[in-house]
């Protein structure tokens, strides 16, 4: 039995994940194994504003599970569901995106023809985020040594990807910024979470999907 599409696994889910606090981020379907071995995993990506802890994640996995053996659309086929929350490096594409990232620093790049928010500037830049306004946003340039804050159109912005940290940020960039959206790991944190919180539940379709391993 083919397995079902990303887009499918998609529209049975998203109502769940929505119910149950989160934002679809998310869906990727891949063969592990060979032949009589292969299983599907299915990873699914969910985020919120709010904090989640790993017992709320394999709560979500286990409901998740049940709604998938439910439908059937796997068949006999075994499969592997990991439900995970973005990377660190995640790119930032939605507005909910930009207000859970306030305090992190990103990578820039402009949209051709943007003007650099600093004359003389370069279409590619590092900042740290500060306050969504609209269809603007507020970045802090000039690092530890010389935090000023400007306001650049969300549509001037082609490109933007989170930066991984391992220093912590100067005290004034981060008041520049508003400091850390509630829930998030302060910056400079990023060696002891570098993957996000991701919590595995391997399911089989014969089996109970409610039981299972959780690494």
């Amino acid at each position: 039995m083919p397995m079902p599409t990303d887009e499918r696994v998609s529209q049975l889910i998203a109502g769940l994940v929505e119910r149950r606090g989160f934002d679809l981020e998310g869906v990727d379907l891949s063969t592990v194994g060979k032949h009589a071995d292969a299983q599907a995993r299915v990873t699914v990506v969910v985020d919120s504003d709010a904090a989640s802890d790993l017992d709320t994640i394999a709560t979500l996995s286990r409901d998740l599970s049940e709604l998938l053996d439910e439908a059937g659309d796997f068949g006999d086929t075994p499969y592997l569901l990991e439900v995970t929350s973005p990377g660190i490096d995640r790119p930032l594409t939605a507005d909910r995106h930009w207000r859970r990232a306030r305090g992190r620093k990103v990578r820039i790049t402009l949209r051709p023809g943007a003007e650099p928010p600093d004359p003389g500037g370069h279409a590619r830049f590092d900042a740290r985020v500060g306050a969504l306004d609209g269809d603007s946003v507020a970045l802090v340039l000039g690092g530890r040594h010389k935090p000023h804050r400007v306001t650049v159109p969300l549509a001037d912005i082609a490109e933007a990807v989170v930066q991984v940290e391992f220093n912590p940020p100067g005290a004034r960039e981060l008041e520049l910024a508003g400091g850390v959206a509630p829930g998030r790991p302060t910056p400079g944190q990023d060696a002891e979470d570098i993957s996000g919180s991701t919590d595995a539940v391997p399911v089989t379709a014969s089996d109970s999907p409610t039981e299972g391993i959780v690494e």
